[in-house]
């Protein structure tokens, strides 16, 4: 089609330097900062948050118009628990793309991570601004359950003083359930956990299990089942998470869970849960490697070996000093 044309000298000096342009777009040079990005969702997706941030920040800085550097960026310091440069990097990614539902959506997660850790008078201010974005981000996509199912839990949770008010969730609990059922029983589950109504809070996470796609969501059920001591809504927890993500790790650490709490089968308890801190990674939604510890200092009192539970228990400390259970069970096992 060009040819048709019959371009002069000057329209071939410009495509020349159009193609010359094109040809770096396309070279190794120019996509170091996809492959910086890459680099960056790989060391994330090992748990290797320092060296994900490393890399990030490199990323961005050769692109600063890259939305999703900034958005890993983000998750990772949300990892670190580096929640001041979580919220900058959720901005900046913002920057970039004011519309994108999911950096919203994490600026929101990031603010409320730094409400939980400031004083209260810090903390009322970063909890509207948490509740702010997560409204944002359903405003921009309405399907994005996860913004959905935190502002149901911080309007759940929160006092009216901070703009919270179970008045509010209860029709972005409905308007939730339309889309999709097993969403709307988690919210309306999560809520009345919020208010301490466990048989409510119960009879919604069962029906939620019957049908849930989103592992998240059904490992989140399985930790309320775990902490509640419930076998059997753990083994429910296993068999919808068998059914939504056969491969996912987090299955081998609540089946474990409730073979533990029936005290059945601890040999296989035990190496269900070595294997899931050989392959599990160290992340917010995941079982910490410490709580980990926790069950297999269980599985040891259980068996009444002592020094193996007080091990554990040890260890779990360890990797997270403020562990409330592990503190209270080394304790029990020097009063015993």
């Amino acid at each position: 089609m060009y040819g048709a044309i019959g371009m002069g000298s000057r329209w071939k000096t410009e495509l020349a330097k159009i193609l010359a342009v094109l040809w770096i777009l396309g070279s190794p040079v120019a996509a170091m900062g996809d492959g910086n990005l890459d680099a960056g969702r790989r060391a994330y997706e090992a748990s290797d948050y320092g060296k994900a941030v490393e890399i990030l920040q490199d990323a961005a800085t050769k692109n600063p118009s890259d939305g999703e550097a900034y958005l890993l960026l983000a998750k990772s310091y949300f990892e670190l628990r580096q929640y001041d440069a979580a919220i900058a990097a959720a901005e900046k990614a913002i920057g970039v793309t004011p519309d994108n539902s999911v950096y919203h959506e994490w600026l929101g997660r990031s603010y409320g991570e730094k409400a939980s850790k400031t004083s209260w008078l810090s903390a009322l201010s970063f909890a509207k601004k948490a509740q702010r974005e997560f409204e944002t981000a359903i405003r921009l996509d309405k399907r994005n359950f996860g913004a959905s199912q935190a502002l149901i839990e911080f309007d759940c949770a929160a006092p009216g003083i901070a703009g919270g008010g179970e008045d509010k969730a209860q029709p972005q609990i409905e308007q939730l359930a339309a889309m999709d059922a097993s969403e709307g029983h988690y919210a309306a589950g999560n809520c009345r956990r919020q208010k301490k109504d466990y048989a409510a809070a119960e009879a919604e996470f069962d029906k939620a299990l019957v049908d849930a796609k989103v592992p998240d969501l059904i490992f989140d059920i399985g930790d309320y089942a775990v902490k509640r001591k419930e076998p059997d809504r753990v083994t429910a927890v296993v068999s919808a998470g068998q059914r939504a993500a056969p491969r996912d790790v987090r299955i081998k650490f609540y089946r474990a869970a409730a073979l533990i709490l029936e005290n059945e089968q601890p040999q296989e308890a035990e190496k269900l849960l070595r294997e899931y801190l050989k392959t599990a990674p160290t992340r917010t939604a995941y079982p910490h490697p410490a709580v980990v510890h926790d069950w297999l200092g269980r599985l040891f009192e259980n068996q009444d070996d002592r020094e193996a539970a007080r091990r554990e228990y040890e260890t779990s400390l360890q990797l997270e000093p403020r562990n409330k259970e592990a503190e209270e069970a080394l304790k029990r096992l020097r009063k015993s």
